[in-house]
């Protein structure tokens, strides 16, 4: 699938092998690409929508091209760091779509892969000004951020959480991730332990159930 666009091939290859190429020079994303990139993300988010069985969610074309812009030049923006000051509002702009189920999926199918981005800026620079615009971002999008830490005190979760089959994915991947923080907030904790029934400990024998009223371990 390699096309020589630096943007397209490193989604390409990332989402096929899951690993980045660094280039040593950053390019401008012509519109071709953001307009090739869009179909692909549909194509693929047509896929992963077969594992969860919802015919009434369709990929959001804007919002996955524009969360694969900012995963593309984060992880450029680890090697380059010359003259990019003063671009990188721009390299990495805030979302100004709608922030819905379809978006939140269509640009998880990028963003997923943010945190160890943002892991291995961290490593080279903890006062990196990039880390906390990312960390924006995904707390914004806290689904592709599950297993990093992040602040998310300020969401009320039996909302966030209402959709059927947006909870049943949230609910899966703090399993997958074994997110203790996020599997102890007692909404979340709840949902768990009805999900997991007489078979918890198969599922996650380490998982504490903690009570509503006064959050304390049971």
């Amino acid at each position: 699938m390699e096309t020589k666009s630096p943007f397209l091939d490193t989604i390409f290859l990332l989402r096929k092998e899951e690993c980045i190429t660094l280039f040593s020079s950053l390019q401008q994303i012509s519109p071709q690409e953001e307009a090739e990139a869009g179909d692909y993300f549909e194509t693929e988010f047509e896929k992963e929508r077969l594992e969860f069985l919802s015919d009434r969610l369709i990929c959001n074309k804007q919002t996955a091209v524009w969360a694969a812009k900012i995963l593309y030049h984060s992880a450029q923006l680890y090697l380059i760091r010359e003259n990019t000051e003063k671009d990188i509002e721009n390299l990495i702009p805030g979302f100004k779509g709608t922030r819905d189920i379809p978006s939140i999926l269509s640009a998880d199918m990028s963003l997923r892969f943010l945190p160890q981005v943002m892991t291995a800026l961290h490593t080279v620079d903890p006062e990196d000004a990039l880390i906390p615009m990312l960390e924006n971002i995904l707390t914004q999008f806290h689904y592709s951020g599950i297993g990093y830490d992040l602040d998310l005190k300020n969401v009320n979760w039996p909302e966030e959480l209402k959709d059927s089959t947006y909870r049943k994915l949230y609910l899966e991947r703090i399993v997958e991730k074994k997110d203790d923080k996020l599997a102890e907030i007692p909404f979340i904790n709840k949902q768990l332990i009805a999900e997991f029934g007489m078979h918890k400990d198969a599922f996650w024998r380490e998982l504490k159930t903690i009570t509503e009223d006064n959050n304390e371990n049971v």
